[in-house]
């Protein structure tokens, strides 16, 4: 977008601005409704409308929403299948091997929670923070932070109109600044503002690197005699193996859909893996395979998960705002849950900064929130598991089902952890080694009935972005890709991203990199994985990106 200092803009007071209408967004709106009915609250949404940016999972443990709303059931809560079984597998090329769920720490237990479209209990939830009198604006993409020295004052949101070189076209819109006493940052994992925000204060300073997997989901819709209702099956081993880390989810939701995901740990070292083509191979397993034949796909998405639990955990607070759920990195791994500790960042936020506001306070450290994630109940579900990761990325599938299973018990029957805290080491782009290192992986051709083709199943995210406006994955160097991405680690980004963003184009004059950003569906895959750290993603103009209609 345009230079943020050279532009003058109207600017809105709210006592609480909020950039994001995600589980910890909208939690934190109600939350401080609830508290106070007199403060002001908005909420910001780069999404053309709630839900739309929204993927997960998901199995939602409701504990959070116990808390914020008691009586969800009785309002209609989009909640309604409880999970019936949990299943585990290991799985091998040609077969599987079913863990039972007797050996497994209680936490790992799913009873008790549902499987769910967290879009749709994000639409809700908005509905039910504007009945309380909280402003939402979707179609707002919050573009760039308004500082006050060090504090941060508020944020700008709703600039449209950029010419692609970034200059004003005829259209265009300002946008304005919405100030807060307090800001929540609450825009998911790898956000833009939150970036831009530690690359001024180094909240990540006292952890470890944050660390990251890509979580892919399409959405099928299969033969009734396939489907339970309830179901819940999680896998991993083959076809990732040696090369990665990560593992699948398959959730029988309703309807007859099933909710089939796969995730792949960033920290890979071999720059040939594509993991796209890793979830697309892993529907061929006799096991998946035998449940989406004579199905159909309906929906496609991606979006990065935060992986670094306890250790990685950011200086939560700032001068005049908190960053909450997945820009903070609350996401139990083993469990693949976060929406729960979004939901509770949201309501301890919002309950610091009404007792802040209440005492006459405004645009100093929410020190209390800090205290609140890290000792209640965010800090108890992260502590437990903190060592699974690392166990994982140090010594592979095995150890960790070992060694994290008896840390985990221990822990959950104790308190205490016996391994101690593993450190996660170095950043997940870091971990890239060079293609020399490693060799190129033959992945079989999507067949169009099981597996797809990326740009294919990109139509079925439904994304769009306006031709005409600058790109939002901006180049710090823009010869880089070809200099030093091509030759040492075979330019990854050609397949890392999960949507066919970036080639390498070969013509007369040799290759060059190509961008097509109209294709991206927010995933942030690329601002993490790429290994020269020379790709920032920042955010479109409001209202672009995917439309998920159900995930």
């Amino acid at each position: 977008m345009t230079d943020q200092t050279d532009i003058s803009r109207e600017s809105m007071e709210y006592d609480v601005v909020i950039v994001g209408a995600g589980p910890a967004g909208l939690s934190a709106a109600i939350r401080l409704k609830q508290v106070d009915p007199d403060l002001s609250v908005v909420v910001l949404e780069k999404g053309s409308e709630v839900g739309t940016h929204i993927l997960s999972g998901a199995v939602l443990d409701p504990c959070g929403l116990d808390r914020l709303i008691p009586d969800w059931k009785e309002r209609g809560a989009p909640l309604t299948t409880p999970v019936t079984e949990d299943n585990f597998y290991v799985l091998g090329e040609a077969g599987q091997v079913r863990v039972p769920n007797w050996p497994m720490p209680p936490l790992m237990s799913n009873h008790g929670n549902y499987i769910v479209s967290m879009g749709n209990v994000c639409r809700w939830l908005a509905e039910q923070a504007e009945a309380l009198g909280v402003e939402i604006f979707p179609g707002m993409a919050a573009s760039a932070v308004v500082w006050e020295g060090d504090r941060v004052k508020g944020v700008v949101a709703g600039e449209f109109g950029c010419n692609p070189d970034g200059t004003p076209g005829d259209g265009y819109e300002p946008g304005m600044e919405l100030h807060g006493k307090y800001v929540f940052i609450a825009e998911g994992v790898r956000g833009s503002l939150a970036k831009q925000i530690d690359a001024r204060l180094n909240l990540s300073a006292t952890g470890d690197p944050q660390k990251y997997g890509l979580g892919m989901k399409e959405i099928w819709e299969v033969s009734p005699e396939k489907f339970k209702q309830g179901r819940v099956i999680h896998t991993m081993g083959w076809p990732l193996g040696k090369n990665a880390g990560g593992g699948s989810f398959i959730y029988h939701f309703e309807n007859n859909q099933v909710l089939v995901g796969f995730v792949v740990h960033l920290n890979y070292e071999n720059p040939h893996l594509y993991p796209y083509m890793e979830f697309q191979r892993f529907k061929h397993h006799p096991m998946v395979a035998e449940l989406l034949e004579g199905g159909k796909r309906i929906s496609y998405g991606a979006r990065a998960i935060s992986e670094g639990g306890w250790q990685s955990l950011p200086q939560l607070s700032f001068d005049g705002g908190v960053l909450l759920g997945c820009s903070a990195g609350m996401v139990n791994v083993p469990r693949i849950k976060g929406n729960h500790n979004a939901m509770i960042s949201g309501i301890e936020a919002a309950d610091a900064a009404a007792a802040a506001i209440r005492a006459g306070r405004e645009g100093d450290r929410l020190t209390d929130y800090d205290q609140a994630v890290r000792t209640g109940d965010i800090g108890k579900d992260l502590k437990k598991v903190r060592n699974v990761k690392p166990i994982w990325s140090r010594m592979g599938l095995s150890a960790s089902l070992m060694l994290g299973a008896v840390d985990m018990w221990t822990a959950n029957l104790t308190g205490w952890n016996p391994l101690g805290t593993w450190s996660h080491g170095k950043s997940d782009a870091a971990a890239t080694g060079k293609a020399a290192d490693h060799k190129p992986i033959d992945y079989p051709r999507p067949d169009g009935k099981l597996s797809f083709d990326r740009l294919t199943n990109v139509a079925f995210s439904f994304t769009n972005h306006e031709e005409h406006q600058p790109c939002h994955l901006r180049l710090r160097d823009a010869s880089v890709p070809i200099a030093v991405n091509l030759p040492e680690y075979a330019e990854p980004a050609q397949r890392y991203c999960p949507a066919g963003v970036y080639e390498v184009v070969e013509d007369a004059q040799g290759p060059r990199f190509v961008i097509n950003f109209q294709n991206c569906v927010h995933c942030k895959t690329c601002d993490i994985k790429d290994p020269s750290q020379n790709i920032v993603w920042t955010t479109p103009q409001g209202g672009d990106g995917p439309n998920y209609p159900n995930m």
